[in-house]
């Protein structure tokens, strides 16, 4: 026999399981297998959530066939958020508006005597531009009576009121369409809107786009 037939033999060996070099071999493969797993799971690590099944307004009272459970990844901002493991106390009314589908942060909702704006009706005739809904702001102006003119010059009352709702109206005639919208008032502001009310002042409700007071 040849010297090259038996390097030849020794190469074509199969490996001993006993070898070193397959048992870490082995070893490796584990741990990435292991590794991988273990960064699916991080991945996948959610947690139950309320949602709205339907927007809530301000002062809405907050009860479970208003909500609806959704999987999320809350990570360390959970305590945050009202979740089913955390439960849901009884007499809470939302604070801030919630949006259909939206998670519903703590700082949403509060006792009803910890509620400080309230809706008030706005009877306009003045058509609102589209994106005057739920949730967007508006100023509010208003225009006492005045003797000599008929209404003195504007005022601004409600910069960046929030507003609740918005229905469709009419006159007592039916012949003019017009529109209630409810705006949201602190108490502090509350006096001076109902007083001009109260004076049959003109009050007008403009769309303010930049969205805050």
């Amino acid at each position: 026999m040849s010297v090259s037939t038996v390097a030849g033999g020794a190469r074509l060996k199969r490996p001993s399981w006993k070898d070193p070099r397959l048992l870490v071999g082995i070893l490796l493969v584990l741990a990435s297998v292991v590794g991988v797993v273990s960064l699916v799971a991080a991945a996948d690590q959610t947690t139950e959530a309320y949602a709205a099944s339907e927007p809530i307004a301000v002062g809405e009272k907050l009860s479970p066939d208003k909500l609806h459970r959704v999987k999320v990844r809350l990570g360390d901002v959970e305590p945050q958020y009202l979740t089913p493991e955390s439960g849901m106390d009884g007499g809470l009314v939302a604070v801030q508006r919630i949006g259909k589908d939206q998670l519903l942060p703590r700082e949403s909702f509060g006792r009803l005597d910890a509620l400080d704006r309230k809706p008030v009706a706005i009877t306009i005739d003045e058509a609102l531009p589209p994106q005057a809904v739920a949730g967007s702001r508006v100023d509010v102006w208003v225009a006492l009576p005045d003797t000599r003119n008929g209404f003195s010059e504007p005022t601004l009352l409600l910069p960046g009121a929030e507003i609740a709702q918005l229905t469709p109206g009419s006159t007592a005639l039916g012949s003019q369409r017009s529109t209630v919208v409810m705006v949201l008032v602190s108490d502090g502001q509350m006096p001076k809107l109902l007083g001009a009310q109260a004076n049959k002042a003109k009050i007008s409700v403009v769309w303010n786009p930049g969205g805050a007071p």
